[in-house]
């Protein structure tokens, strides 16, 4: 007779979604989003720098829309390209692309998508697919 699979195992991984308005106060949900995914997944490994980059790609998405007037949702994905490498997706339909940039050091903010860069193991931005604005996407879990 077999054992019961243990609580701890997910041989399948799930993705997850979260649409929210685009408000500072949804970037804890966001971070808590994927966090839990991870938990939920057997990869808590991968938690600070996906909950990092996360914080930055959302905070970047509201700050557009922000400047923007965008007041339609924006979405995050998150979810398994295998069963090694994770894939977050930001969409927000404000227009414009986010920019590397070069921060004074004294300034608080224009750090995201640097951040991005540097810690993901790929990373970019779309702006195909049905619809207005783009997604910010990146990928943690590959072999470097």
């Amino acid at each position: 007779m077999e054992s019961p699979p243990s609580p701890n195992a997910h041989p399948h991984p799930a993705d997850v979604s979260l649409v929210f308005p685009p408000h500072p106060a949804w970037v804890r949900a966001a971070r808590e989003t994927v966090r839990t995914l991870l938990a939920a997944s057997g990869r808590s490994e991968l938690a600070d720098a996906a909950v990092l980059l996360t914080s930055e790609a959302v905070t970047n998405s509201i700050n557009a829309c922000a400047a923007k007037g965008c007041i339609t949702p924006v979405t995050l994905h998150a979810g398994w390209a295998d069963p090694a490498r994770l894939c977050i997706l930001i969409h927000d339909e404000a227009p414009g692309l986010p920019a590397i940039r070069t921060a004074a050091h004294d300034d608080e903010d224009g750090r995201g998508m640097h951040l991005i860069s540097y810690g993901a193991d790929a990373w970019g931005v779309c702006t195909h697919g049905p619809g207005r604005g783009k997604a910010t996407c990146f990928e943690l879990g590959r072999p470097r």
